[in-house]
């Protein structure tokens, strides 16, 4: 059973403005809870025990609000302080602390009960068929923010980028993933595409379909717009 996970929360949140001039991200609210929180306790369900936090933008805020705020597993705060490391370079820069198959999770998403459910199926996938990366992934249809192009395709389980013009599949913020992908890394900054590329021309990259609708924290107006559901985490 993964026990480690990575919440990476590094990012500007540009999209967001004028919100997020003043408050990173992660710290926004959707219903009784803050995108951060709402992660957090998603992680106490899968009965994460502890969980490595990357800070950058506004990074002060998210430390103190994990201070104020009691959560049932150790956090741990990285703080990016002298540039951001994009998101390869984030998980790279957290390896220090995650020595093991670790759980890597976007806070912008809104995680909910249903999700656990599927993550023990990535999870059982993963270990039962030695993989090296699983990510959830989900039919665009699902999302409610219609603008989303696409990620991937997916076909019996393995993940390719073969049709360009014809993405079906979004990537939820959540995968299970190997130290060992990053060993070959010679830079410091770059996006955890590089790393899901690499694995894509080996045939390494797997994916499991989620079945939930797909909310996702992206744009002011999708932000807005979210705030209208009635939400139960």
């Amino acid at each position: 059973m993964i026990k480690k996970a990575l919440i990476l929360s590094a990012g500007f949140g540009k999209r967001l403005n004028p919100l997020t001039l003043n408050c990173p991200k992660p710290l926004l609210k959707i219903g009784k809870e803050t995108l951060l929180s709402n992660t957090i306790r998603f992680l106490e369900k899968l009965e994460i025990t502890e969980a490595i936090i990357n800070v950058h933008y506004l990074g002060e805020q998210i430390s103190e609000y994990i201070k104020k705020n009691k959560f049932n597993l150790n956090i741990k705060i990285i703080n990016e302080k002298n540039r951001i490391l994009d998101t390869g370079g984030g998980i790279l820069n957290a390896l220090k602390y995650l020595d093991e198959v670790f759980l890597c999770i976007n806070p912008d998403t809104i995680w909910n009960s249903k999700y656990v459910s599927e993550l023990k199926r990535m999870e059982n996938d993963f270990f039962l068929n030695k993989r090296k990366c699983n990510l959830l992934v989900v039919d665009k249809s699902k999302s409610f923010d219609k603008n989303f192009k696409g990620d991937f395709n997916l076909e019996n389980n393995l993940i390719n980028r073969k049709n360009i013009n014809n993405l079906k599949y979004i990537y939820t913020g959540l995968q299970i993933i190997k130290p060992e992908v990053f060993s070959s890394m010679d830079t410091k900054i770059f996006s955890i595409n590089k790393i899901w590329n690499n694995l894509i021309k080996n045939n390494e990259l797997h994916g499991i379909q989620s079945n939930i609708n797909f909310l996702h924290v992206s744009t002011l107006d999708i932000y807005k717009n979210l705030l209208k559901k009635n939400f139960k985490y």
